[in-house]
């Protein structure tokens, strides 16, 4: 994610350009932080270098989310991460190719942070799947009253086979070992890319993405 403190880091343009020649295949970006004009040139230049394009919806009040779903699909990204109103933001989708990951549980204020249980994230994950969402977007590490691989694999149950992405303050190899054991498909990064503690002993940015990349390549047991 070209993201840092939850929001698209200006520069992301250019930033784009100097990762690129790593080749990854998953790109993203928040809602807030640049113009839509900007978001319009970064998405152009994720699909152009073949990547998968993400939007994250992290605005606080309602109105802003749906307008930012509009955005995404005005913009044709690929897949679009949370949102908690999976009726208004489908419609707004449909007759696009964007998949919706909305978010489970009940986040509040920015940056993000997570309430809800357990069985909550698990009830809202069955809904979700009941409505033709491609998955969820769990916020595990912001959660504020639950365990966060109690809330990847009670979210993984109410899923079945729909797809998990865990976003939200992963800043470790530890933390990428550990929700993959538990069932996690994806997560996002950013900030522990850009501030350098994912791993605190490279200095560049590329050396980051290549030390993430490395872990995500290594065998995971459970």
């Amino acid at each position: 994610m070209l993201t840092r403190q939850d929001r698209t880091i200006s520069d992301c343009l250019e930033l784009f350009r100097l990762i690129q020649p790593l080749g990854l295949k998953h790109v993203g970006f928040k809602d807030v932080g640049v113009t839509p004009a900007t978001l319009a040139h970064l998405h152009a230049a994720i699909r152009a270098s073949g990547a998968a394009s993400y939007m994250e919806v992290v605005s606080t009040t309602p109105e802003a989310c749906l307008k930012s779903a509009a955005v995404a699909a005005k913009l044709g990204v690929d897949c679009l991460l949370g949102g908690t109103d999976v009726a208004a933001v489908q419609d707004i989708l449909k007759g696009s190719t964007t998949r919706f990951f909305p978010f489970p549980g009940f986040p509040r204020g920015h940056p993000t942070k997570l309430a809800g249980t357990p069985e909550d994230v698990e009830a809202h994950c069955r809904d979700f799947v009941a409505k033709g969402c491609a998955g969820a977007d769990l916020l595990a590490y912001r959660a504020t009253e639950a365990d966060p691989l109690a809330l990847i694999r009670a979210a993984k149950k109410g899923l079945g086979g729909k797809r998990l992405i865990v976003a939200g303050s992963i800043t470790a190899r530890t933390q990428v070992r550990a929700i993959a054991e538990a069932g996690a498909d994806a997560f996002t990064i950013g900030s522990a890319v850009f501030d350098g503690t994912y791993a605190p002993d490279m200095g560049s940015i590329l050396s980051q993405l290549a030390a993430i990349e490395a872990d995500c390549a290594a065998p995971v047991s459970g």
